[in-house]
């Protein structure tokens, strides 16, 4: 994997611990529980690759489902080892190549590899592995960051909270990932994601018709109400949540508005 060591630093230093537990976290991590339950058949064996510390696998436990959880940072998953409240297996492991045997799993999560993989030949490992331990009929789930994340947040805090836009270093930063879809993360932004490889909803459809998979679905995760400037509120109180969680449904499968959405998931069948 190109920057290896920036990408497993990042999540080796614990950048998942309470990510999902405020602000934006939190609806993707509401949307996307809501997304999977659409799919995941009851007492499924489910193989999480790259599930950080564990947010997903647990609750995947929790719900009755036979899960292992992989993930490249050894501090992440011991984490999840320790604050593991309902058993499932966690382990050190690499996306490319996966210590499991053929047809396997009835469903394979990808909740991070593929936007961390700049490089289309590991992307393609990471989709050849997944397809092989997959049962017949299996799905894989796949998280995309758009395109044009970095671009529209720092729009939506353009002179309110930050001037990031004012500074070349960003705007060369951004550049970037509109011609190439690589994010490079500048050494003067320490605190932004990792190197990254930023999709478009068509190309990673592209990707999963490539390595053989059937496309059946996609979704807007957050979709817009993202630049809700008191989230945080307005997502704590049960009446505007429905409401915002209503224009999310209106639009999730839009494509327009997957560019919008700082993540979009895709399912697919072999």
């Amino acid at each position: 994997m190109e920057n290896t060591k920036e990408v497993f630093d990042f999540y080796n230093n614990g950048a998942e611990i309470g990510r999902l537990e405020s602000g934006l976290g939190m609806v993707e991590f509401y949307r996307t529980k809501e997304i999977l339950s659409q799919y995941i058949s009851p007492a499924s064996t489910i193989y999480d690759i790259g599930g950080g510390i564990g947010k997903y696998a647990e609750w995947l436990a929790e719900n009755g489902h036979h899960v292992t959880m992989t993930e490249l940072a050894p501090t992440a998953v011991d984490y999840a080892i320790k604050n593991m409240k309902t058993p499932y297996t966690a382990e050190v492991g690499d996306a490319r190549k996966l210590n499991k045997p053929d047809e396997s799993a009835d469903v394979v999560l990808l909740m991070g590899p593929l936007y961390h993989l700049q490089n289309k030949d590991d992307r393609q490992k990471v989709f050849r592995e997944a397809y092989r331990v997959l049962k017949k009929g299996g799905l894989l789930i796949a998280a995309g960051i758009s395109r044009f994340s970095t671009t529209t947040w720092a729009l939506s805090k353009y002179g309110s909270e930050n001037n990031f836009l004012d500074d070349d270093i960003y705007m060369n930063m951004l550049r970037q990932e509109f011609e190439t879809g690589e994010h490079h993360r500048p050494k003067e932004y320490p605190f932004f994601i990792a190197d990254a490889y930023f999709h478009t909803p068509a190309e990673m459809k592209s990707e999963f018709r490539h390595n053989g998979f059937e496309v059946i679905n996609d979704h807007a995760v957050e979709g817009s109400v993202w630049i809700v400037p008191t989230l945080d509120a307005k997502w704590k109180d049960s009446d505007s949540r429905k409401r915002l969680l209503d224009i999310i449904h209106a639009a999730e499968h839009e494509e327009s508005m997957m560019g919008m959405s700082p993540h979009f998931l895709v399912i697919g069948r072999k």
